[in-house]
């Protein structure tokens, strides 16, 4: 590690390969905390090379818990996170409309490091129980149409690393990998990002994939369709900046899509819209989050069918009923 910091700290890059086996070295702890620390420090003080996010994403792939749907059309709604933002969770929320319309969605989720609530917070204070068992998951699948993957379960390569970024508490270059290593592999994602630099990375990596595919930037720093503004899209079709009008939609004030002050208050949130008692901005985020996914698994779908498939699904029950399933699948 004493050189590859040296390396670092000398304004140089890592090679893909160099990357790769950084990696590889955290998760045969190889490394004592202060090392890692430092490590992580560099990518908060410069951007991360195309180059090093394929390498450390490499190695997440070939170190994690293989998840096989056997084929099965799936995709993944996630967001980088570190946006600090609080928002509610809406990525979540727009995987169960998503499932609820009838589509597979295989979350790939963890607590949250830089907002009260992350996807795995919520759901744990909801009941949810954790798994990594292959039979479990894909009962999950076949019942809710959708099985939630807590991320640390799958990549046990990143347990040393867990402490130091929540005693740091702010966005890492971990933010930008969680995305790019679900164990699914999905053929199709909708994925935000807190910034346009990391849109390009993600937009480089996926133009090398055969993914369907929508990479969402918030002009006012969201990782997700916030309806507070116009928003950057990049699909493996096309790119464009798009408004809430896109959607149908009229634009919301940032608060109208808080997140609350605690794991409770979020969990509260999340309830609320499932069972059709949230707001106006709150469902219509959601929904606006859920029809890009739609519109993944069918890009020549009209966004405002689209949005009527997701605002069916939210308002009808299908998508708590998914949720609902989803706590009921017994795990081992």
């Amino acid at each position: 590690m004493k050189h590859i910091l040296n390396q670092l700290f000398d304004h140089q890059k890592l090679t893909k390969e160099q990357a790769k086996e950084v990696l590889i070295n955290i998760s045969k702890d190889k490394y004592n905390p202060s090392q890692l620390a430092a490590f992580i420090s560099v990518y908060l003080m410069r951007n991360i090379s195309v180059d090093e996010l394929a390498g450390f994403r490499d190695a997440l792939l070939d170190l994690c818990v293989k998840v096989d749907f056997e084929n099965l059309p799936i995709i993944d709604l996630c967001g980088t996170g570190g946006d600090s933002k609080n928002t509610f969770n809406i990525s979540t929320l727009a995987s169960f409309v998503v499932a609820g319309a009838g589509y597979h969605v295989a979350k790939h989720g963890n607590y949250g490091v830089s907002s009260i609530s992350g996807s795995s917070n919520v759901l744990e204070y909801l009941g949810f129980k954790f798994t990594n068992d292959t039979d479990t998951l894909r009962k999950q699948m076949d019942t809710a149409r959708i099985a939630f993957l807590h991320a640390p379960l799958f990549h046990p390569a990143l347990k040393s690393v867990g402490p130091i970024r929540k005693e740091l508490g702010v966005k890492t270059f971990f933010n930008m990998l969680g995305p790019l290593v679900n164990p699914a592999r999905p053929q199709h994602q909708s994925v935000g990002v807190f910034s346009l630099k990391l849109a390009r990375l993600y937009q480089y990596l996926h133009e090398q994939t055969l993914k369907k595919y929508a990479i969402i930037h918030a002009v006012d720093g969201y990782d997700e369709v916030s309806l507070t503004g116009p928003v950057k899209i990049i699909t493996n079709r096309s790119e464009s900046l798009i408004h809430p009008s896109f959607f149908g939609m009229h634009e919301y004030r940032q608060e109208d899509i808080f997140g609350g002050n605690t794991i409770s208050e979020a969990a509260s949130i999340f309830t609320n819209i499932l069972s059709n008692k949230g707001t106006k901005a709150q469902n219509d985020v959601v929904i606006a989050n859920a029809a890009l996914a739609i519109q993944c698994f069918d890009q020549d779908k009209d966004i405002l069918t689209c949005v009527d498939d997701a605002r069916i699904a939210l308002a009808s029950g299908q998508a708590m009923n998914s949720f609902s399933k989803l706590l009921n699948v017994d795990s081992k």
